[in-house]
């Protein structure tokens, strides 16, 4: 039965009504809540209390499910175990180590490097409210970090992927059995390749400073290889799916170009180094690097929102007048992300998550929380909030459009389901993922060949191994989510997701906030 628009903003008043007098909710005194009637308050179902310190841990230890080369001995994720010992052998270097990006085995450097950044961040920012879990932050974070060095080890060269991802997504094995090739790719003068190449500099530089004070001489090697990788991307522009086109496209395709990775790049560089050059540099560059393009999307491909909110910083906690423009763009970027603003640009679903893509959605969904929250935490420091048009939006609202979207990923949502693996009553089962979907080597110790996988694949039955921690791609854009293994676009799990969640969960899980 249709019931009229009057009846339900009635019954919607009455409701309200109610659960005001019972002392259910709160409401701030602010004309601003009647913009976000999804984004906050979306068709959520039951209302969860969360254990957020629970979902912080189990989202690093995700990564352990994630590691390629040799385990260590305190591995907790039991049922991994070695695998691709010989990467980097054909070109006579050692490329063990290091993550494979998602659910398949192949070690994707763009995503990795761009992982190990986000990772980096989190723990910047908000790593001294991980307690317990920061120091298994800090070992996911250099279980990249080793990884990438290695990467970089030669001046003029940088290896940017082991693996034929066409070859390898004719199979469905685990990693212990890879049997295709583990080829090399990498990057040079000649091949340039400036978007992995200022991405990888953005990921040391940031690391440099989670080991500043554990590990000084590490942090000084990671921080002088991000200079130096920095300038050979700057030195020698391209975008490197022009140099690799077949082996990295479609997969990951440098969609944007290369101008966000360099203004991103050159963004942490200034804020590990305080050098001044980068200043400089950024002064010099920004405006033909895309510092004013009209981007409200941030992922493993699009940076301008992340160097613009890194950047703003810098005029907020600092004062810096040289780069005053930065606080505007990423004022504008917050603003975009408003429903009722003026320059809104955001789409959310009618249980409130924000909407960008069909593929793999949750991915820009946990990188502009971190964002938001972010944000948030340098305008509380510095006492200012964002004007967007007529429409205020302070710290706390800002943060209530985050936790709203954290929320929905825990459980908050209208199928009551949360999207990370092992977290809440109920988690997908039918991940996208070779070694989750396939027993165990530890169970099963021969060898499942490349296409006997493929049963795994098709099978109704949930994966044998738990990969805790896993956050997939999440539901459609009307809330819907199957749950099937075959569906990667909703069911793979990435690097990706995680790394930026990491940092909110840590907020969320000591904080008064929460």
């Amino acid at each position: 039965m249709k019931v009229g628009r009057e009846a339900c903003v009635a019954s919607l008043v009455v409701s309200v009504f109610i659960l005001l007098w019972m002392g259910m909710v709160r409401v701030e005194a602010t004309p601003f809540r009647k913009f976000l009637p999804h984004a906050l308050y979306g068709r959520r179902g039951p209302s969860l209390s969360h254990d957020y310190r629970d979902a912080l841990t189990k989202s690093i230890l995700f990564y352990e499910g994630q590691r390629s080369g040799k385990l260590p001995l305190n591995q907790r994720m039991r049922w991994r175990a070695d695998s691709a010992l010989s990467d980097g052998a054909a070109e006579h270097v050692d490329l063990t180590g290091g993550y494979y990006d998602a659910g398949d085995n192949v070690k994707f450097g763009f995503p990795m490097a761009f992982t190990t950044t986000m990772l980096s961040w989190s723990v910047l920012e908000f790593g001294g409210r991980m307690g317990d879990n920061l120091d298994h932050a800090r070992a996911a974070i250099r279980w990249a970090t080793d990884y990438l060095l290695k990467a970089t080890a030669h001046p003029g060269v940088i290896y940017v992927q082991v693996g034929d991802p066409n070859m390898d997504h004719k199979c469905w094995e685990r990693p212990e059995d890879m049997d295709t090739p583990r080829n090399v790719y990498k990057i040079d003068a000649e091949h340039p390749g400036s978007d992995i190449a200022a991405e990888t500099a953005a990921a040391l530089a940031a690391a440099s400073m989670v080991f500043r004070a554990t590990d000084p001489t590490y942090s000084g090697h990671l921080l002088q290889t991000a200079m130096r990788v920095f300038d050979f991307a700057d030195k020698h522009r391209g975008a490197y799916s022009d140099s690799l086109q077949s082996e990295v496209c479609p997969f990951y395709c440098s969609y944007s170009g290369y101008n966000d990775e360099l203004l991103w790049g050159a963004a942490w560089l200034q804020r590990a180094s305080r050098n001044v050059s980068y200043i400089s540099y950024i002064q010099s560059n920004g405006q033909n690097l895309g510092a004013e393009d009209n981007v409200n999307i941030f992922s493993w491909d699009e940076k301008h929102a992340g160097a613009r909110v890194l950047l703003a910083k810098e005029v907020l906690l600092r004062n810096s007048k040289s780069l005053q423009e930065y606080r505007g763009h990423a004022d504008n970027f917050i603003c975009s992300l408003l429903p009722g603003t003026q320059n809104s640009q955001a789409q959310y679903t009618p249980g409130g998550l924000l909407f960008k893509m069909s593929d793999n959605n949750l991915q820009y969904v946990t990188s502009t929380t971190f964002l938001l929250f972010t944000y948030a935490k340098y305008l509380t420091v510095s006492k200012q909030v964002v004007r967007c048009g007529n429409i205020i939006a302070t710290p706390t609202r800002i943060r209530t459009l985050a936790k709203r979207q954290v929320d929905y990923i825990l459980g908050d949502n209208p199928l009551g389901m949360s999207y990370m693996v092992g977290y809440g009553a109920k988690f997908p089962e039918h991940v996208h993922h070779r070694g989750s979907s396939l027993p165990s080597i530890y169970q099963h110790p021969r060898i499942i060949p490349c296409n006997d996988g493929f049963q795994s694949l098709y099978s109704n039955a949930p994966n044998p191994n738990r990969l805790v921690g896993a956050v997939v791609g999440g539901p459609d854009n009307n809330d819907r989510f199957s749950d099937e293994r075959n569906d990667y676009a909703h069911s793979e799990p990435t690097t990706y997701i995680n790394a930026p969640l990491v940092g909110s969960l840590a907020y969320l899980a000591h904080s008064s906030y929460a």
